[in-house]
């Protein structure tokens, strides 16, 4: 029987399946396409926020002047190599800039705690991580801090962890207890931070031993060359 034949006696209900199945895998692939055009306008807007930042903080600058008199005339040499790699890196912290604006609450899952897991992640990550599977290998507080500082400390934060090999990390943002309104200020922007992040596979409240919900305890990708 020619394979014509075997398509044209399939059952129609069989067909209905496969045109169904297709079909929702194009609207998963333009869901995720979306996210990622989002999350991409997000980082742009980000680093358009830093460079206005600084040149508010900066403001016009102009070179020193100096007499031809004084001026010393500089030794003939080799001149000093670009730090291109040092500019490469400048440049992916700008593309990895945390938005305060971000909405992280539609990502979140709806639960006690509010814990994420990236799209494809089963349920059984968070559950892993609260259990305390992946040994704890650093830890970042932020206590006493205010928010731009608290920003900028986790994002470097989460470079060297991912750069060291780390899975599992501990940040401590605090209950609250100390702020005005004994209000979590930091609690909702760390995780508006941390969804914003590749490298953040998934983040849960850590056990009240280890904190409870003044810390959320952050699973990390693994960097590359490293075993998984």
């Amino acid at each position: 029987m020619s394979i014509d034949e075997r398509s044209r006696r399939r059952p129609p209900a069989r067909r209905l399946d496969d045109l169904a199945d297709i079909r929702a895998a194009l609207r998963e692939k333009e869901r995720l396409a979306a996210e990622a055009a989002a999350l991409a306008g997000q980082a742009r807007a980000a680093e358009r926020r830093e460079r206005e930042l600084f040149s508010s903080l900066v403001g016009r600058v102009a070179p020193l002047r100096r007499s031809a008199a004084t001026a010393t005339p500089a030794p003939p040499g080799r001149p000093s190599p670009l730090p291109r790699q040092r500019q490469r890196d400048d440049a992916a912290v700008l593309v990895e800039s945390m938005s305060d604006t971000f909405d992280a609450t539609t990502l979140l899952d709806i639960d006690a705690d509010l814990s994420y897991r990236r799209t494809g992640l089963g349920v059984d990550v968070v559950r892993k991580l609260r259990r305390g599977v992946w040994a704890l290998q650093a830890e970042l507080d932020l206590h006493g801090l205010r928010r731009d500082e608290a920003r900028l400390r986790v994002d470097a934060f989460l470079r060297d962890s991912t750069r060291a090999g780390h899975r599992c990390v501990r940040i401590v943002h605090g209950k609250g207890l100390g702020s005005p309104g004994r209000e979590p200020v930091l609690k909702d922007k760390v995780k508006s931070w941390l969804v914003q992040r590749i490298e953040v596979l998934a983040f849960a409240h850590a056990r009240p031993a280890d904190g409870g919900h003044g810390a959320l305890l952050v699973l990390l990708a693994s960097s590359p060359g490293r075993d998984r």
